[in-house]
């Protein structure tokens, strides 16, 4: 079993809000999270949520309401960021523009008294770790915005911190190097081994980067999980929503055999799905189906169907997209793979009558 690198227990964070005179709001509200040694782990959710103000709590630059912040077992209480085995790394590089990279580098070891004999051949390694040897004496305003990024990394890296911290550290740099430096950063992760902590919006970043991933909203953690069982498995209505293009479909409860449940829709269409959660006969809820899931068929009937007719179709290369006009009124998107040899035109036109279907383990029943 994995060791545990950071805990949160019962952690809160509650700040005063002026307009409301003084009245307290939590902007982490009871959350318990463990996070295990060596993974790459992700804090993932709208801004607002309660992901940045855990990652101050576990750098120590905010203290808990209440609760305990634990790095390898070790309980934090009030003490400083410059006591705690852990280094951050911002979205503004907060480079230092008149020093060379490798003063850059080598600025915390300086303030801690390391020897110049260690920091020379310490911010080598720092510096080859993020691919940037032979940079040491440029100037910052000498490296491109990726190269920038990569130089705070080694900045924080140099100390050897048992945990690394990362605030939207790719946020100010453009898509494509972005998504460059997500392989980089997970690679770099592998490669050295500790435990990284990433906050980040972007549901893509998170799923593509990390080990697991911890999805919050309005300061509670609503699911822990890697990246398949997040989005393949979403436990409530707001996770599938947030991560990821999902169909919503209301309907009630019918009956349920083991995890698969029967649900009646508006339209007075029957289907079926999967449930892990408690649930009632006659309750409302909402079938989840992911638009990739969901698959056309002209007169052929799948086995959760629904006849509709289509009112759109998107052509964007790797697939197209369908907008399908359901029984009831309900609007769901459908998306088709244009992996067929010799693609030469959509699977139903605009205005047709066609038969929309998905596989009941396709489709999950949410409460909220």
């Amino acid at each position: 079993m994995a060791a545990i690198a950071v805990e949160l227990r019962d952690v809160v964070k509650e700040f005063a809000e002026p307009e409301k005179k003084g009245e307290a709001f939590a902007a982490v509200n009871h959350v318990n999270l463990q996070i295990n040694d060596g993974e790459f782990f992700s804090l993932l959710g709208p801004s607002g949520c309660g992901k940045t103000t855990s990652l101050r709590m576990i750098a120590g630059f905010e203290l808990p309401t209440s609760g305990e912040v634990f790095i390898h077992g070790k309980a934090m209480g009030k003490t400083p960021p410059y006591q705690r085995p852990v280094n951050t790394v911002f979205q503004s590089y907060a480079l230092f523009p008149h020093l060379t990279i490798f003063d850059n580098v080598a600025f915390g070891l300086q303030m801690k008294g390391v020897s110049q004999l260690e920091i020379k051949p310490r911010v080598q390694e720092a510096l080859a770790m993020v691919r940037l040897p032979g940079y040491e004496k440029r100037k910052p305003k000498q490296l491109s915005g990726g190269q920038q990024q990569r130089v705070a990394l080694a900045r924080a890296l140099v100390n050897r911190p048992e945990v690394l911290l990362l605030d939207e550290p790719l946020g100010a740099l453009d898509l494509k190097l972005r998504k460059e430096m997500q392989l980089e950063l997970k690679t770099l992760q592998r490669e050295v081994g500790i435990t990284f902590i990433y906050v980040t919006h972007d549901q893509e970043e998170a799923l593509t980067m990390s080990d697991r991933i911890a999805v919050m909203n309005r300061g509670k953690l609503l699911q822990v999980g890697d990246s398949s069982g997040i989005y393949e498995s979403p436990n409530c209505r707001f996770v599938a929503d947030f991560i990821g293009d999902t169909n919503f479909i209301t309907g009630k409860v019918h009956s349920r055999h083991g995890d698969t449940v029967s649900v009646e829709l508006t339209s007075g269409v029957w289907v079926e799905a999967k449930s892990d959660q408690a649930l009632n006969t006659g309750q409302s809820v909402t079938v989840a189906v992911r638009p990739e899931k969901m698959h056309i068929r002209s007169g052929t009937r799948l086995p959760n169907w629904f006849e509709g007719r289509v009112t759109n179709i998107v052509y964007i290369g790797t697939d197209t997209h369908y907008s399908v006009r359901l029984p009831g009124d309900q609007l769901v998107r459908v998306r088709e793979q244009n992996d067929m040899p010799g693609y030469s035109r959509p699977l139903a036109n605009e205005g047709d009558s066609v038969w929309v279907g998905f596989a009941v383990e396709s489709a999950r029943v949410l409460v909220e």
